[in-house]
């Protein structure tokens, strides 16, 4: 008697395990992709709670420096070209560090919610640049949301039309710069130990980036000016202010874009490390 054959596992059988099957687009590009959405789709749902968070301490900041002390004139007119620009540059930068510090502490303790996108086909640096570009996107949103809540707090915002290309590309970097930021923060930073390294680190990063003061007026205060200047965030907040308002005195614009891509690169690529070792160790 001939033995019945065995049946052949073949592609039309299981389509997955072919090479032109459904699972073969499922690349690196493809899964980044797949995460980013996931957690786009997860702050829309909570947008009004997103929005609460980031522009809150802007829009005070805002309307108590613009308005309040305008009014009252302890702040002279013409103060809000300043500050404007500025607090663009804080929202930005401060979205995207924060967007970036607290989740990785939180899962990379607490819930351990990175080992699931660590077993995911993407490189371990993909994850911590999808955790980059996710919080850069929260944070070029709440920059964005400051135009209209400018010009209704003010009635008018400083605007040069002729330059709005490059004030997107400032704040996209400046938003990226602060996302770099937290992912050194999130990874460096012992868990135990984020709520203290965030007090030391947002307050001296609020005061000393220039949201509120053009930098090249610290003339007469060297000391304080120096200090400014070692701010990633002071190139942001001087590089909006001589797009928006040029008449205000402002580092210029090319000084400002050299050195804020540059400490993006260095920001980047110690986080990197840092994410490296904490997801590999």
């Amino acid at each position: 008697m001939n033995p019945v054959p065995e049946p052949q596992v073949t592609d039309e059988l299981v389509p997955g395990l072919s090479s032109a099957g459904p699972m073969a687009g499922w690349g690196p590009w493809r899964t980044g992709l797949a995460i980013l959405r996931r957690d786009l789709f997860v702050t829309g749902r909570e947008f009004p709670v997103f929005l609460a968070q980031v522009i809150l301490q802007p829009l005070f900041l805002l309307f108590v420096f613009g308005k309040v002390l305008t009014e009252l004139g302890y702040a002279r007119p013409g103060y809000q070209e300043v500050l404007f620009p500025g607090l663009v540059a804080l929202a930005a930068v401060l979205t995207g560090l924060q967007s970036t510090a607290l989740p990785l502490v939180i899962e990379f303790s607490y819930s351990n919610e990175i080992e699931d996108r660590l077993l995911a086909p993407l490189p371990v640096g993909a994850v911590a640049v999808e955790k980059v570009v996710f919080a850069a996107m929260r944070a070029c949103v709440a920059a964005a949301v400051m135009f209209p809540v400018g010009v209704w707090i003010l009635g008018s915002i400083p605007w040069q039309s002729g330059t709005a290309a490059a004030v997107v590309a400032m704040t996209v970097i400046g938003a990226l710069l602060g996302a770099a930021m937290g992912l050194i923060l999130g990874t460096f930073v012992p868990p135990n130990r984020i709520s203290v390294a965030l007090t030391l680190v947002l307050t001296p990063l609020i005061f000393t980036g220039s949201s509120q003061y053009p930098w090249p007026s610290l003339g007469n205060l060297r000391w304080f000016q120096v200090v400014s200047a070692l701010n990633p965030m002071t190139y942001v907040s001087e590089g909006l202010r001589g797009l928006m308002a040029p008449s205000v005195p402002h580092i210029q614009t090319w000084i400002c874009f050299v050195v804020a891509i540059a400490s993006l690169v260095v920001l980047t690529a110690v986080g990197m490390v840092g994410f490296k070792r904490r997801a590999l160790g």
